[in-house]
């Protein structure tokens, strides 16, 4: 049987090694890496795919622009997109653009065998258990990967799977698509948490947090919200409150049950752990985040950082959620992650 030129396009290490070690064990392939939609057509222009799994959220060139550039330059691949975007409008959006099957993330080996197979793109005489059992294939992979897992990229892809489902259910609240960032990761001090955040530090803000722990895992989860944006949210929340003040509790009540919640349990399911929620606590209401931030400081030290900047198309609307782990938590972070992920390397 010949084999089957493969890329997987992923910015993540970590995702890229988990999608190669998910498929078929008795498919034959040349596996090539790309790291963003760019190098995935400089190898499709080589002749490296024939199929391709995409992500949507990357750098350089994502998912969308990706397709639009295959569809452009009449390039022949069967391209199956693999992501975190789990709202109904992303999967219509790719399917448009040419895509054959959409994948979410994080896929299964028996889901990739089964849409693969529904789709044609492989077929297995024997049951999935069975090519496990017996497999015999040389699985050839191009020596273009980025090496050794960061922590940071694991964080990120955890991460961005977590965002994926928060987002989708803010989308199902106002009807909007709601387009997912690129966390942004790093170990901060308190005093550089301020640069870290995309608000500029002058604008008014209301911020709300939210206390989390789980079997070694602590920290903070803050979501900030810019005062020009609270009119528009409660528009597309349907909030028709006179008091305006309330109206803007009541948004940002919403906003941290939908965001901050749908994060930690998605970050939980992950790491197979149940994390124990604190009541939202309001930090702030029309203040500017250097004093948000300054005033909390003294409880904060060194800490991994994860920003995620969600806006909605259309709107000149943006919140940003803050996820803070403690120092001590890292390293029950990082061993749930290599027990869990199989990262021997990590």
């Amino acid at each position: 049987m010949a084999a089957t030129n493969v890329i997987i396009c992923d910015d993540s290490g970590m995702a890229r090694k988990q999608l190669a070690r998910s498929l078929p064990p008795d498919w034959p392939v040349v596996i090539t890496y790309a790291g963003n939609g760019q190098e995935a057509i400089a190898a499709l222009q080589q002749g490296l795919g024939e199929v391709i799994f995409l992500d949507l959220t990357m750098p350089v060139m994502d998912g969308y622009e990706t397709l639009e550039e295959i569809r452009r330059l009449n390039l022949k691949a069967s391209v199956f997109v693999v992501s975190g975007d789990v709202q109904e409008e992303a999967r219509r959006r790719v399917l448009s653009l040419g895509a054959i099957d959409f994948i979410e993330k994080p896929a299964s080996a028996d889901t990739i065998a089964k849409t693969l197979s529904q789709q044609g793109a492989y077929k297995s005489e024997v049951s999935l258990a069975e090519a496990r059992e017996t497999a015999g294939i040389e699985r050839i992979e191009a020596t273009n990967d980025q090496g050794e897992i960061s922590f940071i990229d694991c964080y990120r892809e955890i991460t961005n799977v977590a965002i994926g489902h928060a987002g989708d259910l803010l989308a199902r609240l106002t009807g909007e698509f709601i387009q997912l960032p690129i966390p942004k990761v790093a170990m901060l001090e308190p005093s550089e948490l301020l640069m870290a955040l995309a608000f500029a530090n002058d604008e008014s803000v209301s911020a709300v947090c939210q206390g989390f722990i789980g079997k070694g895992i602590a920290g903070e989860a803050l979501l900030l919200f810019s005062d020009t944006s609270f009119a528009g949210m409660a528009e597309l929340l349907r909030l028709n409150r006179e008091d305006r003040s309330a109206q803007q509790a009541e948004v940002l009540a919403d906003l941290s049950g939908i965001l901050l919640g749908a994060i930690l349990n998605g970050l939980g399911k992950q790491l197979d752990l149940n994390f124990s929620q604190g009541y939202p606590t309001v930090l702030g209401h029309h203040t500017n985040i250097s004093s948000i931030i300054s005033a909390n400081t003294n409880k904060w030290e060194e800490t991994l950082t994860i920003e995620v900047n969600y806006s909605i198309e259309n709107y000149d609307l943006v919140c940003d959620v803050l996820l803070l782990f403690t120092h001590d938590s890292i390293a029950s972070i990082n061993s749930r992650l290599a027990f869990f992920y199989d990262l021997d390397e990590f």
